[in-house]
């Protein structure tokens, strides 16, 4: 299939910046991937001129910068959020080291009833897993400590979030 003239032609063509589909159809009988093949196991490197003509690039458009002076709303948004999550969770681990204080009744899936408190104490998979136990407040599973971890009250962010949605449906 490769012989000496067909070879010698495909470093002509290749030479001449043409690619490895247009040299396949010049040679006729062969494939592109075949073409490339024998380009590598020739040894033949990169071409004298490309294979397409080059394109001029579309310049890329350029972004808003950040004006000195005034920050991004953005950023200090987030900024605040980030502060309100730090604090929040400062508040849990308070309440957490206030309800390791109490002591727990250590309820299991088995002695648990719809008036004692599901919070889940520890890893499932371990051993020393328990629930809390504690009597639950009405209408939650749990009790008032493990209701203020688990109904916590919603962002101020969420709720303008929510306001602005209203507001775009009338």
């Amino acid at each position: 299939m490769w012989t000496d003239e067909r070879v010698e032609m495909l470093k002509k063509l290749w030479a001449e910046g043409l690619s490895a589909s247009q040299v396949a159809k010049q040679l006729g009988g062969v494939t592109r991937n075949a073409v490339i093949g024998k380009v590598h196991r020739l040894g033949l490197s990169g071409r004298a001129t490309p294979s397409r003509p080059a394109r001029p690039r579309a310049p890329t458009p350029r972004t808003l910068t950040h004006v000195r002076g005034r920050p991004d709303p953005l950023v200090a948004e987030r900024r605040e959020e980030a502060h309100e999550i730090e604090a929040n969770a400062e508040r849990v681990e308070a309440v957490l080291d206030d309800i390791e204080t109490l002591p727990a009744q250590r309820a299991t899936v088995l002695t648990l009833t719809e008036h004692t408190c599901k919070w889940p104490i520890g890893d499932p998979g371990r051993p020393g897993f328990h629930f809390c136990g504690r009597n639950a407040d009405s209408n939650t599973p749990y009790c008032g400590e493990h209701s203020r971890l688990a109904y916590q009250p919603v962002q101020p962010r969420r709720n303008r979030d929510r306001n602005r949605k209203d507001s775009y449906a009338l």
